[in-house]
């Protein structure tokens, strides 16, 4: 088994962190060296150092798999790359400043992947959190109100609906997210 780096645009990283997915499915990857089924893979985005935003482990892609609207390279060259994740942390990367990239995909030395995934903390159990989106709508019936709901959650997305975000621990500490970031809501208080 071979350890991989996949190299993701900002914008795509962006995308990534705002919407959970299972895998990621990049094309545009030509070389005549990739991994193959089973390979392990550091999905990093890059900087300076590169950041390391997930792990996981190369799957095939599904016949007739519909590509991710979300990748700016979709249609280009071979077939699409796709990795199944295993560990996110697309909100608390690590920095990996021996890994040395060459284009969006680069074997990586099995030592180093592994002292990178170690960084990236053990798997656990994930914290459990309570997340609610609140729309004051005026329609002349609750179907109809449920509709337009849908549609404004739709229209707006994540990049402009608040998203009011708390621990099931600590309902009181409930913070609103635009963006995946903490946006004040009050609009007497100062951002």
């Amino acid at each position: 088994m071979s350890a991989w780096a996949v190299l993701i645009p900002g914008e795509r990283y962006e995308a990534e962190r705002l919407f959970h997915h299972d895998s990621l499915e990049l094309t545009g990857l030509n070389g005549a060296v990739r991994p193959v089924p089973g390979d392990e893979a550091l999905v990093v985005v890059e900087g300076d150092p590169p950041l390391v935003v997930a792990l996981g482990r190369i799957r095939a892609a599904a016949a007739g798999e519909d590509h991710d609207p979300d990748d700016p390279q979709a249609g280009d060259g071979d077939g699409p790359l796709v990795v199944a994740y295993t560990r996110r942390a697309f909100d608390r990367p690590v920095p990996a400043d021996r890994l040395m990239l060459v284009g969006g995909l680069t074997p990586v030395d099995p030592d180093l992947y592994r002292r990178l995934a170690r960084r990236l903390g053990p798997v656990g159990a994930p914290p459990g959190w309570l997340v609610s989106i609140s729309l004051p709508v005026e329609a002349p019936t609750a179907a109809e109100a449920v509709g337009l709901f849908w549609s404004y959650v739709r229209e707006l997305g994540p990049r402009e609906l608040p998203a009011f975000v708390a621990p099931v621990t600590d309902e009181l500490s409930m913070q609103a997210f635009v963006a995946g970031e903490v946006a004040n809501q009050d609009p007497e208080e100062d951002d």
